[in-house]
């Protein structure tokens, strides 16, 4: 056969685009694609979306293939079973009033059995804690008290089948919501400390992606080191807590690839503050864009 011409080369590549472009498939558009695979069971963080309305961001989750929205309150659970999802974690007592001090105690002891409660009721399994700001205490003495404290709950937890998930936050980026200076369980090792403190299978660690990665990096090594500590992971971008996208730092597929080979069969949170989208729409499609890069 005649060797084809550089024009016929470059006629026949042209037809090929031209064909891929004219014919794209479902799965190619980014309005209709949903998770596939399901190695992570993926779920959503309310607060950084709002204002959009909770049945909103459950209806939108439910349609990307989501299995959760988290960190709602239970009169807000009904919607949630409406579109098949669950609450993965459930909210307790604030972040900066925590057990590292004596006289939170009343008030972290209320909060955490009436969320052990709820969330036992509802069928979920995981409820938030937090250390709590230092407020100058020495860290010794800020340690045995969340370990006093938490001690006077883990038993209630253990009853009901709820696993206590202790959130490390970074202490170095000074802007709300994205850091949280002063904070005491700022480190993963501090965290690990803590649940060997206890003692108990129902305490557990919630491993944010974005803290750690401020505090100490290293992110996948963590995971394999501390992975019969995590009980649920969350995302977000660094710097600024935004989208999963290429104009922040972390290398978000390996990180879930690491996590899915440890056999982790919790959930994986995303809770990055959208950007620049201004519509309920816009911050959907930015969650959508974050689920299918973690759909790995």
């Amino acid at each position: 056969m005649p060797h084809p011409t550089r024009r016929t080369v470059l006629t026949t590549a042209a037809i090929a685009a031209a064909a891929a472009t004219a014919l794209p498939t479902a799965a190619a558009d980014p309005m209709t694609w949903k998770i596939t695979n399901n190695r992570i069971n993926q779920s959503v963080i309310y607060w950084c979306f709002k204002p959009m309305e909770i049945e909103t961001l459950a209806r939108g989750a439910a349609a990307i293939g989501l299995k959760s929205v988290e960190l709602i309150p239970p009169e807000s659970w009904p919607i949630l079973k409406k579109y098949n999802l669950v609450c993965a974690i459930s909210s307790s007592h604030p972040f900066v009033t925590g057990w590292n001090h004596t006289k939170n105690h009343e008030l972290c002891i209320d909060k955490v059995t009436k969320a052990i409660d709820a969330t036992a009721d509802a069928g979920f399994k995981n409820v938030i804690t937090f250390s709590g700001m230092k407020e100058g205490i020495d860290e010794a003495e800020g340690f045995k008290n969340c370990v006093n404290g938490l001690k006077k709950v883990i038993g209630h937890a253990e009853k009901r089948n709820v696993t206590l998930c202790f959130e490390v936050l970074n202490s170095r980026v000074n802007e709300t919501m994205k850091g949280h200076p002063d904070y005491q369980g700022d480190t993963i090792e501090w965290a690990a400390k803590l649940c060997d403190a206890i003692g108990s299978p129902r305490m557990k660690i919630l491993f944010d992606i974005y803290h750690v990665q401020i505090m100490e990096g290293d992110v996948i090594t963590r995971i394999k080191q501390f992975k019969d500590y995590i009980a649920h992971y969350h995302t977000a971008g660094v710097p600024g807590r935004f989208e999963l996208d290429d104009q922040q730092e972390i290398n978000y597929p390996p990180i879930m690839r690491a996590i899915a080979d440890t056999g982790y069969t919790g959930f994986v949170g995303q809770e990055f503050i959208p950007r620049t989208a201004k519509t309920d729409d816009d911050k959907l499609a930015s969650l959508r864009q974050a689920a299918k890069l973690c759909d790995v």
